[in-house]
């Protein structure tokens, strides 16, 4: 698994390296979040589809990482209507600018370098999924910068997201990526609610900003 992990590593560097390291510009990033805010911009707000969950939380977010999941939208990667329509009209450019200005909107809000131990049965869930060895011990601090930080997420979200790497055949909803397919796959649904809530219950570097017109 570990052979596997770093392999699909440096294959997701190089192929969205060249996106993610780009120049990026966070004041024309905040000028282009027109299509974001409206779920992005409102905290708490959820999503009906394919169930409802919260939005996740992007401010604070590694920057690489969010161009790359805009990216899997564009490419039908990651299936969800809502999120490839705005993909796709989006360009390499304002991907990154976008992408600098949600990873500025959390600047100074640090995730402690140590997070407390789950449950002994939660222990063993995350010993078998290995998240550790993507997203960081804190989950805060991924070992490569296209990878999310996923400490303190929602756990609604995280779950669906989870859910979406076992999904095959559906033309709507699914996430492609061997890693975590390979990972999610392992566990029944009620196990990836458990580790769902262990990481969203979790201090981190995430958060929703209030857009003016929302506050």
């Amino acid at each position: 698994m570990r052979t596997l992990i770093s392999f699909a590593l440096t294959l997701l560097i190089s192929s969205t390296f060249c996106s993610a390291a780009m120049a990026q510009d966070a004041a024309a990033g905040e000028k282009k979040n027109q299509l974001c805010i409206g779920c992005h911009g409102i905290p708490g707000y959820q999503a009906s589809f394919p169930e409802v969950y919260k939005v996740p939380m992007i401010a604070g977010q590694n920057p690489g990482y969010i161009v790359a999941a805009l990216t899997a939208y564009r490419k039908g990667e990651r299936l969800h209507p809502t999120m490839r329509g705005i993909a796709a009209s989006l360009s390499d450019q304002d991907m990154a600018d976008l992408a600098a200005f949600y990873a500025g909107q959390a600047q100074g809000q640090t995730a402690p370098a140590t997070v407390e131990a789950p449950p002994a049965h939660v222990a063993e869930l995350m010993k078998k999924a290995n998240c550790a060895s993507c997203h960081g011990e804190n989950f805060s601090k991924p070992v490569a910068p296209t990878y999310p930080k996923i400490g303190g997420q929602h756990a609604d979200y995280l779950y669906v997201a989870l859910k979406a790497y076992q999904t095959d055949g559906s033309a709507q909803v699914g996430r492609k990526n061997a890693v975590m397919g390979g990972m999610a796959r392992q566990f029944t649904h009620a196990e990836l609610k458990e580790l769902a809530a262990y990481v969203s219950s979790l201090p981190g570097e995430l958060k929703t900003v209030p857009q003016s017109r929302f506050r």
